[in-house]
């Protein structure tokens, strides 16, 4: 497993461990998964040189820190543990109380990398970094990065921290590859962090759906997954199931390996058992082609969303053929 060097933190492991699973109802995992699964999922993480796991104060109301901290043990303080703070009234004593609840709920002293969720639309960042660089002059965190920035607000937080927000978190896939115009160049020139959340886009990457067969449950509402953008996508996930092939490799680890090859993205997939950890592990060590990876990026790009409302208007005129 490839490691990069990140200031203020031990070594990130290129394929980290999302873990806002581990407490949510949402996907239905239940007590099992929590009691056993989780643990297992973590201690084989460890073994497999994962030292990135990613969670947040809002992911289960605290139960995925909770959860995660019981799973790693006594390895807690040898990995990089990495939480946000949504940013709700985020005026700097109540950043250093819920940073302070967050470490509780992990067990920790110190938290490695403590992210801002998301950009408040009220709140400036010379606000909420001012708790920030509290926490860090405290020793009470190692790093600070956001989650969901532009680039420019990007740089606002850098400016208002008065030292490198060293990682933004952010949704970064083949099928959203916004990411590839700024931020990724970025974090290469400045030797930051882009960490890419949904790095499979909820399992569209994996090759299974298409506008005849769409999934249910949760990822029936991301619209990615409508009829007119599966359409749309067919290109891209047919070049993606071609060079799967080409490496004996599944669509979604070609996804993941696209990600990894650049130099200063790292993904943090989530897994549902200890099969798919290794399944997403493996592709660290998948190694693209040049005019590969330059395919897909192209194929990525020429993905076109459909806007809102002409999903309305296929939705309308599905059901008046019926």
């Amino acid at each position: 497993m490839e490691h990069l060097q990140v200031e203020g933190l031990a070594p990130v492991s290129r394929v980290g461990l999302g873990t806002w699973q581990f407490g949510s109802r949402e996907w239905g995992y239940g007590e099992g998964y929590v009691s056993t699964t989780a643990r297992s999922i973590v201690h084989r993480a460890l073994e497999l040189g994962v030292t990135l796991f990613d969670t947040a104060e809002v992911y289960g109301f605290g139960a995925s820190e909770r959860i995660l901290a019981d799973a790693l043990g006594g390895h807690r303080s040898e990995v990089v543990v990495a939480s946000k703070l949504f940013p709700i009234a985020p005026f700097p004593p109540v950043v250093r109380r819920r940073a302070a609840g967050s470490a509780r709920r992990l067990q920790l002293q110190r938290i490695p990398l403590y992210q801002v969720h998301q950009a408040n639309p009220v709140v400036p960042d010379a606000v909420t970094m001012r708790g920030m660089r509290q926490l860090l002059d405290a020793g009470r965190i190692g790093a600070v990065g956001v989650s969901n920035y532009s680039l420019q607000r990007w740089r606002r937080a850098d400016q208002a921290l008065g030292r490198p927000v060293v990682s933004d978190q952010v949704q970064f896939s083949l099928a959203v590859p916004g990411p590839l115009e700024d931020l990724v160049p970025f974090a290469e020139r400045e030797g930051r962090l882009v960490i890419a959340w949904s790095p499979l886009a909820q399992g569209l990457l994996g090759g299974r759906y298409d506008e005849h067969h769409r999934p249910g449950g949760v990822r029936a509402a991301n619209p990615l997954f409508s009829v007119d953008n599966l359409r749309r996508l067919a290109p891209l996930l047919g070049l993606l199931r071609e060079v799967a092939a080409a490496h004996d490799a599944a669509p979604a680890q070609v996804a993941l390996a696209w990600l990894l090859s650049h130099p200063r993205v790292v993904v943090i997939p989530g897994a549902s058992s200890v099969q798919q950890l290794e399944f997403n592990v493996a592709a660290a060590s998948l190694r693209l082609a040049g005019d590969e990876r330059e395919a897909l990026t192209g194929a990525a790009r020429a993905f076109q969303r459909a806007s809102l409302p002409s999903l309305l208007a296929g939705r309308v005129l599905r059901r008046a053929e019926r």
